[in-house]
């Protein structure tokens, strides 16, 4: 499970601001962020699979993903963190590359994808749920969005609580410079769960009760499970990208920052 809000191509700094915030079991083997060794990709690393579920590149072009809520996945999936990086390996727009995917979306579990070129100032989000349903591929429109573990901009309570309270910070900074690490920090950290009445009744009403805070803790049987990272990902209309992070390493929250400038940038 995670969570994501960002603005896109709204506002006169940032083509791109996202937040996000990684909900994964605390023992399962995570690099932070870092430029991947053999190619071009900035992001965490999931050690089990190999794959991201946030990450960009140096030519402008980023990928994050969640995976949807449900019963039951099917262990035997191809795994969710290889899109990402599959994008962004590719020279293909981020229309072409969703295109291209829809035939093969159903090997895995459930999953949200957003893609993105900063270049082409191209953002699309596509989803292989609900199951029967055809991936339909829709383009992002400019503005404020948050993607959960529904489809984007979902009502649900995490999504419109977040979606509220970034919208009254973007607010009250108007067209000026964001401070990010104070707005991560107020927005991403927010433990206050839903109302029961308003969970989406997918699994146990204690299990979804537990997820619905934009920051996760949950003590399982099988381990602590929740928000184990919290990234910003900010893109300048001058091709300056900063890579943010505060993340968990054997209980211990650290951070790191990787900052670069976009290649090729028209």
């Amino acid at each position: 499970m995670c969570i994501a809000a960002f603005i896109w191509q709204a506002h006169p700094l940032y083509p791109l601001l996202l937040l996000q915030n990684r909900d994964e079991y605390h023992k399962r083997p995570t690099e932070a962020v870092g430029w991947w060794d053999g190619c071009e990709i900035l992001g965490g690393r999931d050690a089990v699979a190999g794959g991201t579920w946030l990450a960009c590149s140096r030519t402008g072009r980023v990928a994050f993903l969640t995976n949807v809520l449900e019963l039951h996945t099917v262990p035997e999936a191809k795994s969710r963190g290889e899109l990402p990086v599959l994008f962004l390996e590719s020279t293909k727009t981020p229309k072409e590359f969703a295109e291209g995917l829809v035939k093969d979306a159903r090997q895995y579990n459930g999953f949200n994808l957003i893609l993105a070129d900063i270049s082409s100032k191209s953002m699309v989000y596509l989803s292989n749920r609900p199951k029967g349903e055809p991936v339909v591929i829709q383009e992002v429109s400019p503005g404020l969005h948050v993607l959960s573990n529904a489809k984007l901009d979902s009502p649900w309570h995490k999504v419109q609580r977040l979606g509220l309270n970034f919208k009254d910070l973007l607010d009250k900074y108007g067209d000026s410079e964001i401070p990010v690490k104070e707005v991560l920090e107020k927005l991403m950290r927010d433990r206050v769960k839903a109302d029961k009445s308003r969970l989406p009744g997918i699994c146990s009403i204690d299990w979804e009760f537990n997820l619905s805070s934009i920051f996760v803790e949950i003590d399982t049987p099988l381990g602590f499970y929740g928000t184990r990272s919290t990234a910003a990902l900010t893109i300048r209309a001058s091709g300056e990208v900063s890579f943010y992070e505060i993340y968990l390493e054997k209980n211990v929250w650290k951070e790191r920052t990787v900052n670069y400038h976009i290649q090729k940038l028209n």
